[in-house]
């Protein structure tokens, strides 16, 4: 858990999994994988494994510990579902998310499928939370498009997409049941390019639909000479959102009911 992400559009980063695997073109450069794999082989690192799928249930209670509430991106470094995570555990997850229900949760996948499969089935509840937002990766047409098809049809009360890295024209957009887009070009080495016209095209069409439009990076070796404003302002809207305070009797509580076996 880092409770001052440097990501621009959460506060805190959550990771009861660690590690992944690439399943398309968005994958080619990630950013996680870069970051875990330097300290492969380091005992005692919590990434000594270096990007290896790994379950990490001693950090499931972590949110419920934070009284202040945060918006929390869930899985930062790696895919809640990931082939390799049992239902059991991705339930798990869920309950800490309806318990903590002082957060905010920002949930990203690339596995659209399985995602969609259970929210209408094991994870009902937790797709009816206005509090989690459930997003999809889109980085083309190819793979992203069916992935908002997928998200859509699971009918989430908070759905979201991070187009990024957005890595050629998405044409028309097919928007209905989304509730928040992120747009952002791809960084460091190796970055693709992105162009101004596929960004505006998104933003544009963001407006026709009266959804909030979030532009996080121009991308490139160098972001942060690239910056992240568009034609001349800074977007960073994002959807309503209502907190509910906790006190440190009712988190104690939680812990004990969402993490110790009955």
């Amino acid at each position: 858990m880092s409770d001052n992400s440097k990501i621009e559009w959460t506060d805190a980063t959550w990771n009861p999994v660690r590690g992944c695997t690439k399943i398309s073109p968005g994958c080619a450069h990630c950013y996680a994988e870069t970051f875990a794999e330097r300290f492969r082989g380091v005992p005692g690192h919590p990434f000594e494994f270096g990007f290896d799928l790994r379950l990490v249930p001693e950090k499931l209670g972590d949110p419920i510990r934070w009284s202040k509430p945060k918006k929390i991106f869930v899985n930062s470094m790696s895919d809640l579902f990931h082939e390799g995570v049992p239902d059991d555990y991705i339930e798990k997850v869920c309950r800490v998310m309806l318990a903590a229900n002082w957060h905010t949760y920002q949930i990203l996948t690339k596995r659209a499928d399985r995602m969609a499969t259970l929210l209408r089935g094991k994870l009902r509840e937790a797709a009816k939370a206005a509090h989690i937002w459930w997003g999809v990766s889109v980085e083309n047409r190819k793979h992203g498009l069916p992935r908002i098809a997928k998200l859509r049809s699971a009918k989430p009360t908070m759905a979201f997409l991070s187009i990024e890295p957005l890595l050629e024209d998405l044409c028309k957009v097919d928007l209905r049941g989304i509730h928040w887009v992120i747009v952002g070009g791809e960084s460091g080495p190796g970055a693709r390019p992105m162009l101004r016209e596929w960004v505006r095209s998104i933003r544009d069409q963001c407006r026709r639909a009266n959804i909030p439009f979030f532009f996080k990076q121009w991308g490139g070796v160098r972001k942060n000479e690239t910056g992240r404003r568009l034609d001349g302002r800074t977007y960073d809207e994002f959807p309503a959102t209502a907190a509910t305070p906790a006190s440190v009797a009712t988190t104690q509580h939680l812990l004990q009911d969402v993490l110790i076996p009955a």
